[in-house]
């Protein structure tokens, strides 16, 4: 019998994604579900909600909610993560608050500048306490992990927890896919795509509709005059814009993207933040809405007799299948760069299309991406790569060069600045970050 465990299972809404797609295939009707979580409460929901997914499918897995992660892991054939390590309060607060104070502005702040290297710092050695717990009681299990900043995680992870089967999961490859799809009007199941890059920096190399016929359609033309002529969405003009300056599409959403690099946030250029829609403080803003509607959510929960449960579109429960069925499947897995991308760094954490099988995940080569893309990339690259040996080494010299790198943080602020900064976030972040203090 499967034993899946659910990490972070306290993210509710997430949760029942990743449950739902699980128990809506068959063979795993009699699954043990494991759901873990530090926050007693949040678990509780959960538990309920995994329960309910159950009795509406008419299925009879096997839930486990435990606030012991052995007890979670131990046996466990798939473990999922989906933690947010300091919580919003304080950690992610802190992320965007301190840079307000020197004139750094973000959006999300989960992948790259200073917030993103702060989540990495904190967010890592949790992960390896993780791998060092299924070393001890689940050693052949595979690691899917939902975890941001993505990059950073998947890279320290491979080169500190090397014994550890892993992969990273996203959902921007395939829900931008179902975007421009929409965008055009069309059926996204007529599309078809090649996707590669770093995560939250992959670009489509290729973006095609299959006709009934067997014709293959070259989307590219009509995303680029939707881009032209300002048919794009509003709330999308970032990625348009570097579609425009590309010619390639970016498979992270603008909000994201406008962080990622130089030109679209600028403190004394609010006329571009208003030009390209940039939502500053979005992930704040989210997070508030969450946490307010949350007693709201789980009261709807818990009075449903019955959830409806649909195919969420997450890689996980796909990956499950075919493990255990061998029956392969291809989804965009965040993976090491040994030989698969040829103008990125070897050992960096890319994502490209992956074969599952029951072998388990198996990269695709790609070869050379365009070269302005990966020069784009490498300055993310750059960023990553600093975190992570700030990560092998606890050097905190090393946390100042990531920012020092980062391209919206240099574009920003000057060097003693960017020291400065350093050092408040890390001195703020206190506890959280005990290697660098």
């Amino acid at each position: 019998m499967t034993k899946v465990c659910l990490i972070g299972a306290g993210s509710t809404v997430f949760m029942k994604n990743i449950v739902g797609d699980v128990l809506l295939n068959d063979m795993f009707a009699d699954c043990t579900i494991a759901l873990h979580d530090i926050d007693p409460e949040r678990l509780a929901t959960s538990n309920m909600v995994a329960q309910k997914i159950a009795s509406s499918l008419n299925v009879s897995p096997t839930i486990l909610a435990t606030e012991d992660r052995i007890e979670a892991l131990r046996d466990a054939e798939f473990v999922i993560l989906m933690i947010q390590v300091g919580g919003f309060e304080p950690c992610t607060v802190t992320d965007f608050e301190i840079p307000k104070k020197y004139g750094l502005r973000q959006t999300i702040a989960d992948t790259l500048g200073v917030g993103g290297i702060m989540r990495g710092l904190r967010t890592v050695p949790v992960l390896l306490d993780i791998a060092e717990d299924m070393r001890q009681h689940c050693p052949n299990a595979l690691m899917l992990q939902y975890v941001n900043p993505m990059a950073i995680n998947c890279w320290a992870l491979a080169q500190l927890a090397p014994d550890i089967r892993q992969v990273g999961l996203c959902h921007s490859v395939q829900g931008t896919a179902f975007e421009l799809a929409q965008d055009l009007g069309e059926d996204f199941k007529s599309i078809q795509y090649q996707c590669a890059g770093i995560n939250h920096m992959s670009f489509y190399l290729s973006f095609e509709k299959r006709h009934e016929d067997g014709r293959i359609e070259d989307l590219y033309p009509r995303l680029k005059d939707l881009a032209v002529t300002g048919g794009e969405p509003a709330a999308n003009k970032v990625r348009y814009e570097m579609l425009k300056r590309t010619g390639y599409f970016v498979t992270e959403s603008s909000e994201h993207f406008a962080e990622y690099v130089p030109w679209f946030i600028k403190r004394d250029r609010p006329d571009l933040i208003d030009e390209f829609n940039v939502p500053l403080d979005e992930y704040i803003r989210r997070c508030e809405e969450q946490i307010a509607g949350w007693r709201a959510q789980e009261k709807e929960l818990a009075d449903a007799n019955k959830l409806t449960i649909s195919y969420s579109g997450e890689y996980a429960a796909r990956i499950m299948r075919a493990v255990k069925t061998g029956r392969p499947t291809v989804i965009n897995g965040n993976v090491p760069n040994h030989g698969l991308i040829d103008n990125l760094p070897e050992g960096a954490s890319v994502e490209v299309p992956c074969l599952i099988d029951h072998r388990g995940v198996m990269p695709t080569r790609v070869g050379a991406l365009p070269p302005h893309l990966a020069a784009m990339m490498q300055t993310n690259v750059n960023v990553q790569s600093l975190a992570v040996e700030a990560l092998a080494t606890g050097k905190r010299e090393h946390v100042y060069h990531a920012a020092m790198m980062d391209p919206h943080t240099a574009a920003e602020l000057s060097l003693d600045q960017i020291w400065a900064l350093t050092d408040d976030l890390i001195e703020a972040h206190g506890e959280w970050l005990p290697a660098f203090h």
